[in-house]
């Protein structure tokens, strides 16, 4: 089985990705609403909350194990590696190589949350890959907490990703990194703002075939019963609604887990 975490909902956009990357695998999401959002928590309680989800996936028989969110990527991701050699971990680092390597006007942005770019994984990235071009870092302050209510199509939703969008276009920013795995569910907002003049880069397909490797280098097989298991710490109900207006899955059954 592959476990997947986030803090919220947001972690749900790389298990679309893995679900279309292998069809035919069983997966297991944990979102930790109870401490959503990570973004403001500090990198000590970030690991500590990782760990306890991972020890918990891990007894689900998941020999795989996906980081779906980047600020816990940040602060978690080489710990959990340490504390957990039996288990393979996938994390998400903020697709800014990609997004450097396209550019044509030599600026890029990435949108993020503050515990991502206070982190290592982020810092080393574009150290190494984006040297030559000028990257604008951005914080939503409230992307988060709209995609975790489901409000991802509103009037107030689309005005507040044209406040952050508008003035990277109008700085001759053409690729916007999402480093923020609750922002993919904002690409069509994001696209009504662009009209074509930027490119959104989501590498939300980066870690499923990342993940895919991982298992063929396992000799992990195929599930032929497969199946999709939905937890939560925060409130059953919400995320269910939630989870059948973002994705594929409705009326799954969704369980509560304090762990």
């Amino acid at each position: 089985m592959i476990g997947l975490f986030d803090s919220g909902v947001g972690g749900l956009s790389v298990l679309r990705a893995i679900a279309r990357e292998l069809p035919h695998h069983s997966l297991v999401y944990f979102a930790d609403q109870k401490y959503c959002p990570y973004g403001p928590r500090s990198a000590d309680e970030i690991r500590a909350l990782s760990e306890r989800i991972t020890r918990f996936l891990a007894a689900q028989s998941c020999r795989v194990v996906v980081v779906a969110c980047n600020t816990a990527s940040a602060a978690a991701l080489y710990p959990l590696r340490a504390s957990f050699p039996d288990t393979m971990i996938v994390g998400m680092e903020p697709a800014v190589k990609p997004a450097a390597s396209a550019t044509r006007t030599g600026k890029v942005a990435v949108l993020a949350t503050k515990g991502t770019f206070a982190g290592e994984l982020y810092t080393r990235t574009r150290d190494e890959f984006a040297r030559d071009v000028e990257v604008l870092t951005v914080y939503p302050t409230d992307w988060v907490e709209r995609v975790e209510r489901g409000e991802i199509d509103s009037e107030e939703t689309l005005a507040s990703v044209r406040r952050v969008v508008e003035p990277l276009l109008d700085a001759g920013v053409d690729e916007i990194a999402l480093g923020c795995t609750h922002y993919p569910f904002l690409v069509p907002l994001i696209e009504v703002v662009t009209q074509g003049h930027a490119t959104i880069v989501d590498p939300s397909d980066a870690v499923a075939r990342q993940t895919a490797r991982v298992l063929a280098e396992l000799g992990l097989e195929q599930d032929m019963h497969k199946s999709a298991i939905f937890y939560t710490s925060g409130d059953v109900g919400s995320f269910a609604r939630v989870l059948e207006k973002l994705t594929d899955y409705k009326h799954t059954r969704v369980f509560h887990s304090d762990i």
